[in-house]
């Protein structure tokens, strides 16, 4: 079967209980240029739901523009759509959803080459956390 690059409705992270969860209980790291945040939450019931939600938020301290924030966005919703496969198929044998925020903090715009490599570590690390959550549940 082939991956399934796709970033639909119903991987992003949208729910405002969802989202307040995770920035009051979630844990968190740093990987410049990103913060990152992620929490476990049970298994919402509705069936389109995914086992990993995904969210990015940029400061409008930094970039005034709305226009340069939107971009960031873009970018590092891209770089995760491309990367996203390995962690979603580890997540998927895990029963609870994993929630995620990339929260960026650098002050320049980004190139995608070093978003792409900065997210492939995210990536690499929350891997590490699910397998680390996995093996403590069994």
């Amino acid at each position: 079967m082939a991956a399934n690059f796709t970033l639909g409705k119903h991987e992003r992270l949208k729910s405002k209980k969802l989202i307040d969860l995770l920035f009051n209980q979630g844990k968190g790291f740093s990987i410049f240029p990103f913060k990152v945040l992620y929490h476990f939450s049970a298994m919402e019931t509705n069936v389109n739901d995914s086992n990993l939600k995904f969210g990015v938020a940029v400061s409008s301290r930094h970039f005034k523009k709305a226009v340069d924030r939107n971009k960031v966005k873009r970018l590092t919703r891209e770089a995760y759509r491309v990367q996203k496969n390995e962690l979603r198929e580890q997540v998927k044998s895990n029963t609870k959803q994993l929630n995620v925020v990339f929260i960026y903090t650098a002050k320049e715009i980004p190139t995608f080459e070093m978003l792409n490599e900065k997210v492939i570590l995210i990536i690499h690390k929350l891997l590490a956390i699910v397998h680390e959550k996995n093996t403590a549940n069994t």
